[in-house]
């Protein structure tokens, strides 16, 4: 399948469109994907306030409408002198190209357009934006603060229909497609379900082989697609971003485009160290693999497929991207490419269990499996799988009696989600570290306070 089937295909240079705790994420460090080591191979509102001081005087509650900041914390070395400059594939991952690059990944590397929905779906507004403290290391912050303090593009909590706080940095804006990295995993986890749900893939215990004749006589062909979906197939891949592990190769054969994509980026791969289903590793191309079974089992592309049954159903506002290898194959481990307010309706169809008011979008049983700790699956379970999140099916599960879960990605990539209260925190950022950044845990304890201010 080419990457222009079907007059889907977008081209690099096609324009972005106008459509709790301190632990948290030490042990995902190595397990998110590919962030700087990539460049080793493809060689207007008011800034944001100062901290609050206990002693400050409240200032009156502030409208929900969009907050735009032409800057952000070391705008100059994110490139702001210089209008945050694209990069190439050579440096988009470097400091003064972060910005212009994770807002505009669709122009360095080639993609599929997913289209929106023909009327968006409507989301409300607050009177004012609510009042969230939070304290950390000793510390009292307001949303400010963090923004402040973090080089956060975008920032969203919502709840039921409504939009509590929304804001951007570094000159981006409601229009910019905003990269996901690994958040598109769980998207690919979703499309299985609803696939399963169709009859297009039989069972979650059908092997991939059963799909992917490429794949025939491979380890990962004789993985299930659930040990798959729970990054617990067994087959060697090592993800350390060393810039000569596994994920490298993975990236340079799939949207990198050095190799031929397909089934041919998987087969490498192919020596079975554990048996399937007994060991938690987090490994970028099982989500690869799980791509490859939806293009075959569904005879169209995952983009296409993902626009008629989640983007357009929940009445998506602007187009995404999905980047594609040169096979036309999507890289489903990575590469979604969406604008804020979207992720956002993505987090809010989670939250109400793929309902999205009143139709069933995504089975809400398949969501419930995805997003729950499993009592025979120990190997999977939170502050065992990893120091703090638990994994299901390429979903993060935070730990605690709750259901609460996130979709993850490296550089500050998340959104949040609590079902109980049906909120949502969606969270784009420039990190200067691909994975493993001291402030992922900043971010876990805001949002725990979120919850507790906003949670009811």
């Amino acid at each position: 399948m080419s990457s222009s089937t079907g007059g889907r295909a977008l081209t690099a240079s096609r324009a972005a469109g106008a459509g709790s705790a301190r632990r948290a994420c030490a042990g995902v460090a190595a397990g998110l994907i590919v962030g700087c080591l990539f460049a080793i191979v493809f060689g207007c509102a008011s800034p944001p306030s100062s901290r609050a001081r206990d002693t400050d005087v409240p200032s009156p509650p502030i409208a929900s409408a969009p907050r735009f900041a032409a800057g952000g914390p070391d705008a100059e070395e994110y490139g702001a002198s210089n209008g945050y400059p694209l990069g190439a594939r050579g440096t988009f991952l470097t400091a003064a190209f972060l910005v212009g690059s994770h807002s505009q990944m669709d122009q360095i590397f080639a993609g599929r357009f997913i289209r929106r929905a023909a009327i968006p779906s409507r989301l409300a507004r607050a009177p004012a934006e609510p009042l969230i403290h939070y304290e950390y290391e000793g510390q009292r912050f307001t949303v400010d603060d963090y923004l402040a303090r973090h080089p956060v593009t975008g920032f969203l909590i919502a709840r039921d229909d409504t939009i509590l706080i929304e804001r951007y940095q570094y000159a981006r804006h409601d229009r910019h497609r905003l990269a996901s990295w690994s958040m598109a995993k769980t998207l690919t986890a979703m499309l299985i379900g609803i696939a399963i749900a169709e009859g297009r893939i039989r069972s979650v215990d059908d092997r991939a082989d059963a799909y992917v004749p490429a794949l025939i006589g491979t380890q990962y062909g004789g993985t299930s697609l659930r040990h798959l979906l729970q990054m617990s197939s067994g087959v060697r891949f090592l993800e350390e971003y060393s810039g000569r592990d596994d994920v490298m190769q993975l990236a340079r054969d799939t949207f990198a485009r050095v190799g031929v994509g397909g089934a041919d980026a998987v087969r490498k791969f192919d020596e079975r160290v554990a048996p399937s289903g007994t060991r938690f590793y987090y490994a970028s191309i099982e989500t690869e693999v799980l791509g490859l079974v939806l293009t075959n089992a569904l005879g169209r592309s995952v983009a296409e497929y993902l626009e008629q049954k989640i983007w357009q159903p929940m009445g998506a506002e602007a187009d995404a991207t999905w980047l594609v290898d040169r096979s036309g194959q999507e890289s489903t481990y990575c590469c979604l490419n969406a604008v804020l307010r979207d992720y956002a309706r993505l987090g809010l169809l989670l939250a109400h269990d793929g309902n999205w008011r009143g139709r069933q979008i995504i089975p809400a049983a398949w969501i419930a499996d995805a997003t729950s700790k499993h009592p025979n699956q120990n190997h999977l379970w939170p502050m065992v799988a990893t120091p703090f999140f638990g994994y299901g099916y390429q979903t993060w599960i935070f730990p605690g009696e709750a259901r609460r879960f996130a979709l993850l990605g490296v550089r500050g990539q998340r959104i949040f989600v609590d079902p109980a209260s049906r909120l949502v925190m969606v969270h784009t950022a420039v990190r200067k570290r691909e994975s493993g950044d001291p402030g992922n845990r900043e971010t876990v304890v805001l949002w725990e306070n979120v919850l507790r201010a906003l949670g009811r």
